[in-house]
């Protein structure tokens, strides 16, 4: 069986290119933030998502940990794609999204990460009334991306996984689905 970690930022299509993909392939599909908002909402933390990342550090590393068991318990018997944030940018700065203790219980066998022009983002962003978003400058969302990239190198290092970045800009979503899919089925 095959574990895949689907990373992107707020506003890279990651999630839409991933509902795509999955009308093509056979895997679970499990989406982090999910599973830590079930986990936080059950503990009374947050009320909703987008509070998540306003928590202390502490307590969002805990329910990581969490999250991570939870995961791997679902994970024994199925191909299954974990869609997450590589990292958080929180008021402190950027938190690994899968940090050592997280990684040491999925053992990933691939990271995907999904970028996009920033302009993009933004323009997606400004467009998605489901969500509670800060607005970031071009150079920040650049930034992020920057260090999702490194960070996701970061982790392939500590769990001898694979990374590939896939593209997914605006009005191509059929060939962006089709490399997601191609990659997937590697």
């Amino acid at each position: 069986m095959k574990l895949v970690v689907l990373t992107g930022i707020p506003g890279s299509g990651s999630t839409t290119l991933l509902n795509k993909a999955l009308e093509e392939v056979d895997y679970v599909h499990l989406n982090y933030g999910d599973i830590m908002t079930e986990i936080a909402i059950k503990d009374e933390l947050v009320s909703h998502r987008d509070e998540l990342r306003k928590l202390p550090a502490e307590t969002q590393k805990d329910i990581q940990a969490k999250a991570a068991a939870e995961i791997k318990a679902r994970s024994e018997n199925d191909n299954v794609i974990v869609d997450t944030h590589c990292t958080i940018n929180t008021p402190a700065g950027f938190l690994p999204g899968l940090p050592i203790w997280v990684l040491e219980q999925l053992q990933p066998d691939q990271f995907i990460l999904v970028e996009a022009n920033p302009d993009e983002i933004i323009y997606r962003r400004l467009n998605d009334d489901t969500r509670e978003r800060d607005l970031q400058k071009v150079k920040d969302i650049d930034l992020h991306q920057q260090m999702n990239r490194a960070t996701s190198m970061a982790y392939a290092t500590l769990t001898g996984a694979t990374v590939k970045i896939v593209e997914n800009h605006d009005n191509h979503l059929d060939s962006n689905v089709r490399k997601l899919v191609n990659v997937l089925n590697l």
